[in-house]
């Protein structure tokens, strides 16, 4: 059998993973912990859906003003320099939110904060996607991402639950602990040697980032991956709505649980659901009829969006946001090895920028789309027709991206 000898630990084996993976944990369960935090301060202080999807707003502006211009970066400097810069910035608005919480400071001073964090983020990531290829050999990459993606939806679970324990008692405490997990990520990735590397040339910024957004359009596998999860992501938002759903809409909450643990709970689900499949992927050999699976999941990602929309019903409301995370992560292990794989290396940066305002800015302006939609009619409509529209868009793209829906190994470079 072609894959007998499959070793789906081996890529541990690399120290620079090792250190990259275990940073990226922390931070991740810093970040969902501030994240759950924002969110329930926000409610808890206005009473208004609106606010929640205006914290996606504010997060998506700087994902779509200075993705590019890092995708650049990434490129032209070393990828660890930019990416402990960005850890720096993110560490400082963290402790400024801690004390803008603290005092009770203007809502509008909170917004600006989150801004400044979303910034810095927007910065380092594009370098943190395109330092992994560098890391890693080629035939252990696939692996890498399944356990980047596997751990990653790990500390999705933790950083909730800890957030959860943690804004029980002071929602400021939230934002310190995730101050001091960038500390230590900043501190690992000092650590790490990264391999000398081909870089693009530096000037020209402009012409170099049209020249990655052609290299995007050009592919159209890429392009039709990215741009499904895009539409998908967008109008499946129902994550920025859970604080109302936890306090508002859950009837019967189990084991006694406070509306603030209901909401870590729920938080929690999708990022189960992705450990779940992530382990499977794992544990297999290299992805089979790739395509198809990316259609199938995405597809089921709206269906059980669609259904948490009507459940009034605690644990049918944690298995419907378990089974988002479970169809999702197909979607991320697909989108990510395609992307990276069949990117050369001195364009890597700018076509995970690309990439990262595709998925990033999903998210933030899908998080704006479901509060608008909620405060204008309902968070239960809100959700029911993101789901909705998420079925309608992988119908289309079917038809759109014909050769997509054809892949079958993610390495092969012939499927463009």
């Amino acid at each position: 059998m072609k894959y007998r000898n499959h070793n789906p630990y081996g890529v541990f084996r690399i120290p620079a993973f090792r250190s990259l993976i275990l940073g990226g944990i922390l931070v991740h369960i810093g970040t969902a912990a501030q994240s759950l935090a924002i969110g329930w301060e926000m409610y808890q202080r206005t009473d208004q859906a609106l606010m929640l999807g205006l914290i996606g707003l504010t997060q998506a502006i700087p994902m779509l003003l200075f993705t590019l211009p890092a995708g650049y970066l990434a490129d032209v400097f070393n990828r660890r320099t930019v990416m402990v810069a960005g850890m720096i910035g993110t560490t400082l608005t963290s402790v400024g939110l801690a004390v803008f919480s603290h005092t009770s400071g203007a809502i509008i001073w909170m917004y600006i904060l989150l801004f400044f964090d979303a910034t810095f983020h927007r910065i380092a990531s594009p370098s943190r996607t395109a330092l992994l290829p560098l890391l890693v050999p080629q035939e252990q990459f696939e692996s890498s991402v399944k356990w980047r993606t596997t751990l990653f939806h790990l500390s999705a679970v933790i950083g909730p639950a800890v957030g959860g324990i943690i804004i029980t008692r002071s929602i400021a405490a939230a934002y310190v602990f995730s101050a001091l997990t960038t500390v230590i990520y900043i501190f690992l990735l000092c650590r790490i040697n990264v391999p000398d590397a081909p870089k693009s040339h530096r000037g020209e910024m402009v012409k170099q980032v049209v020249e990655g957004i052609r290299f995007v359009w050009k592919r159209k596998v890429i392009l039709g991956s990215v741009s499904l999860d895009l539409f998908a992501v967008f109008l499946g938002g129902a994550v920025y709505l859970l604080p109302i759903f936890a306090r508002d809409i859950i009837t019967d909450p189990p084991f006694g649980l406070t509306p603030e643990e209901v909401l870590g709970w729920l938080r929690a689900a999708p990022a189960a659901g992705a450990i779940a499949m992530a382990l499977i992927l794992a544990h297999l050999p290299p992805m089979k009829k790739a395509g198809r699976a990316l259609f199938l999941s995405v597809a089921g990602f709206g269906l059980a969006t669609i259904v948490f929309g009507l459940s009034r019903s605690f644990w049918l409301s944690w298995i419907m946001l378990f089974l988002t995370g479970f169809f999702d992560n197909i979607s991320v292990v697909v989108r990510h090895t395609l992307v990276q794989l069949r990117t050369p290396n001195r364009m890597r940066g700018r076509v995970s920028a690309v990439n990262s305002i595709f998925i990033g800015s999903s998210n933030e302006l899908g998080g704006f789309e479901s509060g608008l939609v909620a405060h204008l009619f309902s968070p239960v409509i809100s959700v029911i027709s993101g789901g909705s529209g998420t079925i309608i868009v992988v119908a289309s793209w079917l038809k759109l991206f014909p050769k997509l829906r054809k892949v079958d190994s993610l390495a092969n470079p012939e499927d463009r």
